[in-house]
């Protein structure tokens, strides 16, 4: 039997994720930050009959149009006991009927198989929001290990990117390092064609989550040509956002700074990173570079908890229209 109790406590949120190897989307200040958005954030522990937490999840709400009432969404969640993870969820899933009326609880866990003994009901689901292929790296191999796979080209862009004497990488401190990112963000997206946030969105990010929101640039002439933003938690090193001008792609310069965003978390102690999502364009194909293996997550499941989940589901392009327009 598994009880539900809402944690008002961001400290004792935060460190039972981190505790746990919890993902960063599971954090206190990315759930504060959605909320800020269009969402309403709950942190919600699962307790065992002996009164021991033994999952926790980070649930967004967001409001749908009539008659679906709203969609409850937990990214890279649950955390906590994997043994636990099926009761922990069936325990959601009615807290997300009764509290919420929503239409589904969507979940996209961090993990690469489902749990044994999974509750009846759960079925994939056709509406992503992230990516399930994707490339993470084991930063407990050497440097030398991680080199290894890559390919012959890419450990020449890195060789050659790092040593240009013109170009400085470091992280980003202030948000006035962070606007002048912000406006390579906007060249890139208007080269390659995707919307972005406003800019208070991704100031609220850097705000919300702080030092779990480490932000790195490549500089020339003391301004970013290229920047690469990550959230992290104890164990795992995600990446959110990145970009490049003209003057960095000249300089290959998104080389150098993955690799250095690489190193960093490794000598920071984390042990996995994940460039967030493999598809056919040409980023994709920059990160695969970096690897020899591409990782598969178990994707999107969902718990249906309305009669209007098929509609939602398959047959209304709403549902497509709202994934795309909460996409992070």
């Amino acid at each position: 039997m598994i009880s539900l109790k809402v944690c008002e406590n961001r400290e004792e949120w935060d460190d039972y994720v981190l505790e746990n190897d919890g993902h960063p989307l599971q954090l206190w200040g990315w759930g504060e930050t959605k909320a800020s958005h269009g969402w309403r954030a709950e942190r919600i522990f699962a307790y065992d009959l002996d009164e021991r937490v033994v999952g926790a999840a980070q649930v967004l709400v967001r409001r749908l149009p009539w008659p679906f009432k709203s969609l409850a969404y937990i990214p890279r969640g649950p955390v906590g006991d994997a043994d636990y993870a099926p009761n922990v969820l069936e325990a959601l899933s009615n807290y997300s009927r009764s509290q919420y009326g929503a239409v589904a609880l969507t979940i996209e866990p961090d993990w690469t198989e489902v749990p044994h003994l999974m509750p009846q009901g759960w079925k994939q689901g056709m509406n992503t929001i992230l990516i399930p292929q994707t490339l993470i790296l084991d930063l407990n191999k050497s440097e030398d290990e991680l080199q290894g796979p890559m390919s012959k080209k890419t450990r020449q862009y890195i060789r050659k990117s790092s040593s240009e004497d013109a170009v400085e990488i470091r992280q980003v401190k202030s948000r006035e390092e962070l606007e002048k990112c912000l406006a390579v963000y906007r060249e890139t997206a208007k080269r390659a064609g995707f919307a972005l946030h406003d800019d208070q969105y991704y100031y609220d990010v850097f705000d919300n989550l702080g030092e779990a929101s480490p932000v790195f640039a490549a500089y020339k002439d003391g301004w970013p040509i290229a920047f690469l933003w990550l959230a992290i938690s104890a164990s795992t090193a995600f990446e959110l956002y990145g970009g490049m001008n003209n003057d960095g792609q000249e300089l290959r310069a998104n080389y150098a700074l993955k690799w250095h965003a690489i190193t960093k978390m490794k000598e920071w102690g984390i042990g996995r990173y994940d460039m967030n999502g493999l598809v056919s364009d040409g980023v994709s194909n920059f990160k695969r570079g970096f690897a020899d293996h591409e990782d598969t997550l178990v994707g999107t499941l969902d718990k249906p908890l309305s009669p209007f989940y098929v509609v939602w589901a398959v047959m209304l392009p709403l549902a497509k229209k709202v994934v795309r327009a909460i996409k992070r």
